[in-house]
């Protein structure tokens, strides 16, 4: 068993709005990562097997090693398919919006997504949930999005519409945001959810080779050049930087995702609690920000960097050259010593 974390009322309002509609559209966030791909196809499953007609659309292209997942193939990736995903949000009875808790988190898609006159329901894990939504279920302390779905069907009492495609995608977005369960993961029931997932089928050693174990030539020489050449350390703030530059990544033949993880490999240096990658795109300044113990990767990504997300796992921007995003970052370190002496 596990515990009844959605508010009741909220379980019979997305009910009663499924039930009640037709075409419905799903949405995730710009930069379509594990979560919001294994939430979003997950939903898509689930309302596929409920007679629905689903569409999922996503702001931008989603790495290469999620392109296994069940229905992927099937997503309209907006800066691709402008034209047809316009047409489904404006025709669209529902949209359903899942990990994301603001529409700024839509890039290009935000003003189609808003403008659409479809009911909107959102469901999302990360703090501070906007009031862009009709129905709103936001819940900071799980883990993932993709749990969160897993607990909304079955909450609906509809478990048994879940297939092994909606399970291998619940179980590879609750394995994404959690490092491979290595952190945030120490509630008890993502591992009960976890053993029913098992149960209808899902492949968990295939799923993790799938996502962590399928990487070209090009992205393991750039994760050795980022290691030897792009890696600083801070010992005197227990903290680590990488950065990236638009002339590096096209060196290394760069494609979306090769990056994935590269932030997290500081913390295995001894004493480093904070690590950050940055990585310089057309616009602006991508950074994504990780952290151990209660380091809170959150607030810096929100004072620092217009960003935001969980403890130890955040992101944010920067508008402006790489080097003031660096400056910036180096001024701001001492800001934070209270935070990093408490990690000693």
């Amino acid at each position: 068993m596990i515990s009844k974390v959605i508010a009741e009322d909220l379980v019979v309002k997305v009910q009663c709005a499924i039930e009640s509609t037709e075409k419905i559209v799903i949405v995730s966030h710009v930069g379509p990562d594990g979560d919001s791909m294994g939430s979003s196809l997950a939903m898509w499953h689930y309302l596929m097997a409920k007679g629905k007609s689903p569409v999922v659309v996503v702001p931008s292209p989603y790495p290469d090693f999620y392109a296994w997942m069940p229905g992927a193939e099937d997503v309209l990736i907006y800066t691709k398919d402008v034209e047809p995903a316009n047409q489904q949000l404006q025709d669209a009875d529902l949209i359903v919006a899942l990990d994301f808790n603001t529409p700024k988190r839509l890039g290009k898609m935000k003003r189609a997504v808003l403008d659409s006159p479809a009911k909107k329901i959102n469901i999302d894990h990360h703090l501070l949930p906007g009031d862009f939504a009709d129905i709103v279920i936001s819940h900071p302390e799980i883990a993932s999005t993709s749990e969160l779905v897993f607990r909304l069907i079955c909450r609906m009492g509809d478990f048994a519409a879940i297939n092994l495609a909606g399970a291998e995608c619940i179980y590879t977005g609750m394995m994404s945001d959690t490092g491979g369960f290595t952190y945030n993961s120490n509630n008890q029931e993502i591992y009960v959810i976890i053993s029913e997932l098992l149960k209808l089928g899902v492949d968990k050693d295939a799923i993790y080779r799938k996502v962590y174990n399928t990487y070209s030539e090009h992205r393991l020489r750039l994760m050795g050049y980022c290691l030897y050449q792009k890696m600083k350390l801070y010992p005197e703030h227990q903290a680590a930087l990488i950065t990236l530059t638009a002339d590096e990544m096209q060196q290394f033949d760069f494609k979306i995702g090769d990056d994935e993880g590269f932030v997290n490999i500081p913390l295995s240096v001894g004493q480093v609690v904070f690590s950050v990658l940055m990585r310089e795109e057309p616009d602006k300044i991508k950074v994504s920000l990780r952290s151990e113990g209660t380091f809170p990767a959150n607030k810096f990504a929100a004072d620092v960097f217009n960003g935001g997300g969980h403890l130890n796992a955040s992101g944010g921007e920067f508008y402006g050259t790489l080097e003031d995003a660096v400056k910036l970052f180096e001024e701001k370190l001492p800001v934070y010593k209270d935070f990093l002496e408490k990690e000693s």
